[in-house]
């Protein structure tokens, strides 16, 4: 297999099926998904894909690839509409034939929709963790569900669905809404089966589609009037984080914390499992223990000093938190890095 996989772009399951055939391995089906696991040869993972009625599929992947692979998806006669959901690392977009490239990063959302002429063509990096969910819409199929609509909709978002041969590209790029991040965990992490899931995940896959419609739109008025925080909400996240590394000896309770970020206490500890997949308070214990390991290593503070240094007020409870970690006790560790380093220092 060469690093480049020419795909037809038609329906979710095509792509999937193309991969199979390619990659030389087995498909597993079950009632409207279909899916593939990611060989040996080329990493871990998988890929699946999921098809509802009216042009609807969704495209969910999830992989670590030890070699970048280019992937062409091409096709004559359907040019799906995508809405790509980057849940990881940053992957690479562009339209064959166009030099301009797009980095899709983590947190961000795109609509693309390519044509005859221009093809699209992603671009997966080796050795990062791959995790995204794309809605694939066949317009063609689609008009028929919101034909009713169409008369109804904003200007944009018609000359998007009406143009069903897909004669335009189409490129917008955004963060994607912390609603969106919930419907994306929702869908991802459904454990039923048979029907109840087919429906399950169908009545998800439009919530995402109806959030994401609403959040470009939103993002067509000017910036201080856009009602959905998206990128600014992920920013003072980031912030809210800075301020508990920064003040790791004494960080301010999760309710001064919020106002100092400017968000309420929800919306707080949500994009702390959205961005860092844990709580605000284990955020902080993880930060405590990661810096006291550190210090351990590379000072000359005793357990008690460390434990104080580090905004913790029993040395007992430090060490419980220590050992539950990294296996033994935090002074037994500093012993130990402390002789190596000594060893080296004396070689």
């Amino acid at each position: 297999m060469g690093n480049q996989l020419n795909l037809r772009d038609m329906q979710a399951r095509d792509v999937v099926m193309d991969m199979a055939r390619i990659l030389k391995v087995d498909f597993h089906e079950d009632n409207n998904e279909i899916c593939i696991d990611i060989p040996d040869t080329l990493g871990s993972g998988y890929i699946k894909a999921i098809t509802f009625d009216f042009g609807l599929g969704v495209l969910e992947v999830d992989c670590k690839l030890n070699q970048t692979v280019e992937l062409s998806l091409d096709n004559d006669l359907v040019q799906p509409l995508k809405m790509i959901f980057n849940r990881e690392a940053a992957f690479e977009h562009r339209f064959a034939e166009i030099e301009e490239k797009h980095n899709i990063e983590h947190l961000e959302n795109a609509i693309l929709s390519c044509n005859g002429k221009h093809a699209h063509i992603f671009k997966i990096p080796a050795n990062e963790p791959i995790c995204m969910l794309s809605l694939e819409i066949n317009r063609k199929l689609f008009e028929k569900k919101i034909e009713a609509f169409l008369s109804e909709m904003d200007e944009n978002l018609e000359q998007l669905f009406k143009d069903v041969n897909g004669i335009n590209l189409f490129y917008y790029k955004s963060y994607y809404s912390l609603e969106i991040a919930k419907f994306l965990e929702e869908f991802t992490d459904c454990d039923l089966s048979g029907f109840m899931r087919s429906v399950y995940l169908e009545g998800k896959a439009y919530e995402i589609l109806t959030e994401q419609l609403k959040q470009y739109l939103d993002d067509l008025n000017d910036p201080g009037t856009r009602k959905i925080l998206r990128q600014s909400t992920v920013n003072k996240i980031k912030e809210a984080a800075n301020i508990i590394r920064e003040e790791i000896d004494n960080v301010p309770n999760i309710l001064a914390l919020s106002h100092r970020v400017g968000l309420n206490q929800n919306t707080l500890q949500n994009g702390f499992n959205i961005l860092y997949k844990t709580s605000v308070n284990q955020f902080v214990k993880n930060e405590r223990i990661e810096l006291a390991k550190e210090l351990l290593e590379t000072s000359d503070l005793n357990v008690t000093q460390v434990t104080y240094k580090i905004g913790i007020n029993s040395r007992s409870y430090f060490s419980k938190l220590f050992k539950e970690r990294y296996g033994v006790s935090p002074k037994a560790y500093a012993d130990k890095a402390r002789k190596a380093k000594r060893k080296i220092k004396s070689a």
